[in-house]
């Protein structure tokens, strides 16, 4: 038959969709399988290839399961919720909804031609009430167990998007949406208290089978660092200055303190320090800066001595100087740092800048120069001096804090608790009012959803406020506790909200009564394999294993940690190699692809075209080689006569089962699709193979190309769907080859190569090497004088020019 893909991947998707394939069964008597990737964002401008290589990897995989008699659930949802939509509705003039609406419309409608065996019957839309229901449940279940709190801080806000972000959503001191430089505003703000399950988050990184880069960045982004708390006595004043260290050994090194502008301190004993107008102005200053640009390593250290407070070293009494700068912040440990100018390098510039003293209390570097940050022996450290050992001078400065009652042993981490608002329309509102009598007061469970009134007008208003809360008829309400006036919060939840937990849905996702059936949850948690892009693993991966984890200590999910496993695929870049962006105009739409060369050659290239997990650019050169490739495979029904097993292809038929059957558990697709083009081309070379062969073929690359496999499969005669058919297995003795080629050597020179049994005797390999009609024409002009075997290796003989 022709490849002619036109005429019949549209009919095998409507047999699929018509038969219930790729439906999930809930308790089955089979294994299950629940494979996931990251539902999409419907964006206006549609997917691009990228998506579909991302999506490819886990639906090789699943449509693998499914053949092996697996319960396969692998379903697809959409997170619309966000900014993106929002700014887009904006600019063009049409409400969010609709926008959301068409979009997803659309992109289903992309997925759907691409072949893609998802369970159409369980799609989730975060932007629906029936599901953000939910989203609003553990909201207020968390507000109830106390990991809901507000506070008045200073925050990263983007001037363009009008949002307060997190630190996540602004790294690089931008913002994630739209680029913009962000700035700080006072605001207050909704925090979830994520360093509440820090610890737990990091034991969770054991249990489970992650990349280990994917494991690195989480562990990172959580940063526990052990160390000690340490109390400074202020001159003068009742108060104490706590700080956090991870080198309490070098205590006798500490000259001077450094606090951040905004720490309390400075208010509450104002009328002490003699230079407070310097102070209010480098702290207006600072507030000005954005935290990235305060914690840049490499700038010029500036700050102000605070006159009329000083420090005192708790250990040997010595009066010490305290400063401010911007480099310490609030946010972070203590918002206070004891600093060791001699061994940091930070602090040693400081230290230069403000003519600090520098004592080293580490033998070893050229403190003229710079710090000393390596180890050594102690020195200039009292009951430390001459210890060699890191650890041991640790645990001794430990042991005496604790002793003197100056410090203990602790624990920090990098990882802060997460802002949890926007002040934009397109959210979850957040289902709390706000009482003059009562204070905050959370929505009653049985009063959810929180809609998210219509509205005309959802243009972010200035200054930071939500457009919600120009809507007197959502604001105004009534408290619940009391039935008092009261106001609603404004605000609205961050995208990451819905995408924290939408893996759940999918299990049950028609439930009006729970987020999710107990029993469903049993049977297909955890999730066996999770798939996606790197830039997600220490946010999304990090907010979701939360929220699992909180839901798992009230009981309403049956595993510790959601996922078993994580991969990610590598991006897809254009043409000339650049990230494709619409911007840059290198974005390739996959139903162009699909027009042109057909859905399996789109799938069976970006499989192809290098390691999955790498990034790798489009090539149409390298499209067209694939869909020859396809060509090739329809055209196998005209060779294909008889049942059993072709001799010269037995063994190579082997190989390749268990080499595709390996290749896709590593998602090393490239390999797994060359090893049957060489069973291709070995085809060929033959000349012709078997209908059971060709059952075979067909089958493995039917999870890669499952169009032109279906056709093949019916017009051979085959039993219902190639799709759900028994996947190919291979017997292990027949793959090793029942000859192999050895070479023929006189004297260490090669004079030809042989074919002989695998593990054939060495009077057999004599006796072939000799009757072959090359190797015999010259072993007749010789004498032999001895005759050699290595098994498997070569037949070789020892000789002499016959008198």
């Amino acid at each position: 038959m022709k490849h002619e893909f036109a005429s019949f991947e549209q009919k095998w998707q409507t047999l699929w969709e018509e038969n219930g394939i790729f439906h999930a069964q809930d308790q089955s008597d089979k294994p299950k399988f629940y494979a996931l990737v990251e539902f999409p964002y419907p964006s206006g401008a549609g997917m691009h290839v990228g998506h579909i290589k991302a999506y490819s990897g886990l639906e090789v995989v699943s449509r693998k399961r499914r053949m092996q008699g697996y319960n396969v659930l692998y379903p697809i949802g959409f997170d619309a919720f966000g900014l993106p939509a929002e700014n887009y509705a904006i600019k063009t003039g049409t409400h969010p909804r609709v926008v959301t609406d068409t979009n997803i419309k659309h992109f289903s409608q992309q997925l759907k031609r691409a072949g893609f065996a998802f369970d159409w019957t369980r799609v989730v839309d975060t932007t629906e009430e029936s599901y953000y229901k939910w989203t609003q449940w553990i909201f207020l279940k968390m507000f109830e167990k106390g990991l809901v709190f507000r506070d008045r801080a200073q925050v990263n806000y983007c001037p363009s998007c009008k949002v307060v972000l997190s630190n996540e959503d602004s790294q690089g001191g931008q913002c994630d949406i739209c680029h913009t430089d962000i700035v700080q505003k006072t605001k207050d703000v909704w925090y979830l208290r994520i360093t509440a399950y820090a610890e737990k988050l990091l034991q969770g990184l054991e249990e489970v089978d992650y990349l280990p880069n994917v494991k690195m960045q989480q562990e990172n982004w959580i940063g526990k660092s052990t160390g000690a708390f340490v109390n400074f006595a202020l001159s003068g004043v009742e108060d104490t200055l706590r700080i956090y260290t991870t080198r309490p050994d070098t205590l006798f090194g500490v000259t001077f303190m450094v606090i951040a502008p905004e720490h309390p301190l400075l208010d509450t004993y104002q009328d002490r320090i003699g230079n407070m107008d310097a102070i209010l102005a480098y702290r207006d200053a600072c507030a000005k800066k954005t935290e990235f640009e305060r914690t840049q390593l490499v700038k010029d250290k500036t700050g102000v001595r605070v006159e009329g407070i000083s420090a005192i070293h708790p250990i040997t009494g010595k009066e010490i100087p305290l400063f401010i700068s911007d480099y310490v912040m609030m946010g972070y440990g203590t918002g206070a740092i004891m600093a060791v100018p001699a061994h940091d390098q930070r602090d040693w510039e400081f230290a230069h800048a403000f003519g600090a003293d520098i004592i080293p209390v580490i033998q070893g570097g050229n403190i003229e120069e710079c710090a000393y940050p390596g180890d050594g022996e102690m020195i200039n450290s009292d009951f430390l001096c001459g210890i060699k050992n890191k650890k041991e001078a640790i645990s001794a400065m430990l042991t005496y804090l604790e002793e003197k009652g100056i410090g203990e042993a602790g624990v920090q981490f990098k990882m802060k608790d997460w802002a949890f608002n926007r002040q934009r329309y397109w959210g979850e509102p957040i289902p709390i009012v706000h009482c003059e009598k009562c204070g905050i007061v959370p929505v009653p469970f049985e009063e959810l959803p929180l809609r998210l009134p219509v509205v005309e007008n959802y243009e972010p208003g200035e200054g930071g406020e939500s457009p919600l809360a120009k809507i007197s008829s959502f604001v105004e309400c009534h408290c619940p506790k009391c039935g008092g006036n009261a106001k609603r919060e404004t605000d609205t939840m961050p995208q990451w909200a819905g995408s924290s937990w939408y893996f759940l849905r999918y299990i049950d996702p028609h439930n009006p009564q729970s987020l999710a059936d107990y029993d469903k949850l049993k049977y297909w948690l955890p999730v066996d394999w999770y798939n996606g892009g790197m830039e997600h693993v220490t946010r999304h991966m990090i907010y979701s294993r939360f929220w699992h984890r909180f839901l798992y200590d009230l009981g309403v999910v049956p595993t510790k940690e959601p996922y078993a496993k994580r991969t990610a695929q590598g991006l897809i870049l254009g043409a000339d190699g650049v990230k494709m962006s619409k911007s840059r105009g290198n974005v390739i739409d996959p139903n162009d692809v699909i027009d042109k060369f057909g859905a399996d050659t789109l799938r069976t290239y970006v499989l192809f075209m290098g390691d999955y997990g790498s990034a790798a650019p489009w090539s149409d050169s390298s499209m067209r080689g694939c869909k020859r490739f396809l060509e090739r495979v329809a055209d196998l029904e005209s060779k294909a006569k008889g049942h059993g097993a072709t001799p010269k292809l037995e063994s190579a038929f082997h190989k390749t089962i268990k080499k595709v059957s390996s290749d896709i558990e590593e998602l090393k697709f490239n390999t797994a699709i060359a090893a049957m083009m060489t069973l291709l081309n070995q085809i060929d070379d033959v000349g012709s193979l078997t209908l059971d062969e060709l059952s075979v073929f067909v089958r493995l690359l039917c999870p890669i190309a499952p169009h032109l496999c279906e056709e093949l499969w019916q017009r051979m005669g085959g039993e219902g769907f190639c799709s759900t058919a028994p996947w190919p297995v291979y017997d292990e003795a027949k793959t090793v080859d029942a000859e192999i080629e050895v070479a023929v050597q006189f004297n260490g020179k090669l004079k030809g190569t042989i074919m002989i049994p695998t593990g054939c005797d060495r009077d057999t390999a004599l006796a072939i090497a000799k009757a072959d009609e090359k190797i015999s024409a010259q072993l007749a002009q010789v004498e032999i004088i001895k005759e050699i075997f290595v098994p498997g290796k070569i037949v070789s003989f020892v000789c002499k020019p016959k008198a």
